[in-house]
């Protein structure tokens, strides 16, 4: 109620006595900010995993270039700010993001898909990123809203190892993500450490798309024989028994490393061959998104 009517407003939602304060107004305009910007992104894919060494950035590089290839207009974000490896496995670590009126105008890797990393902007490739969290959320936040990312079909977050400072930022600004694709290896320490993931997901209110198992055996190319050098099958069981959808296995192909180091993501060059044909389901699900599974409600 109102003073004219003998009582104070009692609102003990700000200090103000019942008006928005700063932090509060602030708050608000950045999310109107971001979701201007992301309105204009149909599908938000965050590739995720609780454990380094496991191949997740080639897994997010080769599913945006085989989204691409498919005449999908996709961007790939790379947000691992200490460890960016994403402009090397394309080819353009020469790149310099020109900036603009309207924004930083993304490195093109084909005519569909456009990327953005850390690694574009600083000096050298020897460069120490030695940021707390303030400046990493700042930094994800101008990847997102100061990016002429235009109209995509896809954006595809790669987020560095863990559940920590990056993976947090980039759900709580992309609120309506349709969800996570968690990469895994088979052995039993790397499943362990990406079941955090799964949880992370959850108490984060962001679907999980699926799991991958990567390095998932090994085919002789002389004699055909099959090698599980790390074990087989932790990824399934994982999926199975937290119950989310399982997207296959890809196996560990010496010419999968060899197009990372060249800068020649391995879907544009061997996308005929075996194991390119072990990234089907994943871009299968992709590309039968309807729209985002669920709304998150923040954090």
């Amino acid at each position: 109620m109102s003073e004219e009517n003998g009582e104070k407003n009692n609102c003990g939602s700000c200090a103000s006595g019942g008006h928005p304060d700063q932090e509060a107004l602030d708050e608000l305009k950045d999310r109107l900010e971001v979701q201007n910007i992301t309105c204009n992104i149909k599908h938000k894919i965050i590739v995720l995993s609780g454990k380094g060494g496991v191949g997740k950035s080639t897994v997010a590089a080769n599913m945006a270039v085989a989204l691409s290839l498919q005449d999908k207009r996709v961007g790939l974000m790379d947000i691992d700010i200490h460890g960016p490896s994403i402009p090397r496995m394309l080819g353009l670590e020469d790149g310099v993001p020109k900036k603009s009126p309207d924004g930083l105008v993304p490195i093109r890797y084909n005519p569909n898909l456009l990327v953005v990393s850390i690694g574009f902007l600083v000096p050298d490739r020897d460069h120490a990123v030695i940021w707390r969290a303030p400046l990493k959320h700042g930094l994800i936040r101008q990847f997102i809203t100061e990016v002429q990312w235009g109209v995509l079909d896809y954006l595809i977050v790669d987020c560095p190892p863990g559940t920590g400072d990056e993976p947090l930022s980039v759900v709580q600004l992309l609120e309506d993500a349709d969800g996570a694709v968690v990469v895994t290896t088979p052995q039993g320490i790397a499943v362990a450490d990406v079941r955090r993931s799964i949880t992370f997901c959850r108490n984060t209110n962001l679907p999980v798309l699926g799991v991958i198992e990567n390095m998932s055996g090994f085919v002789c190319p002389n004699c055909k024989e099959h090698v599980d050098i790390f074990s087989r099958g932790g990824g399934q069981s994982m999926a199975t028994e937290l119950d989310v959808p399982f997207l296959g296995r890809i196996p560990i192909d010496p010419l999968m490393v060899e197009s990372c180091d060249r800068g020649k993501p391995f879907m544009d060059t061997y996308g005929q061959s075996n194991t390119a044909k072990a990234f089907e389901p994943t871009i299968k699900t992709l590309l039968e998104l309807r729209g985002p599974m669920h709304k998150n409600g923040g954090i």
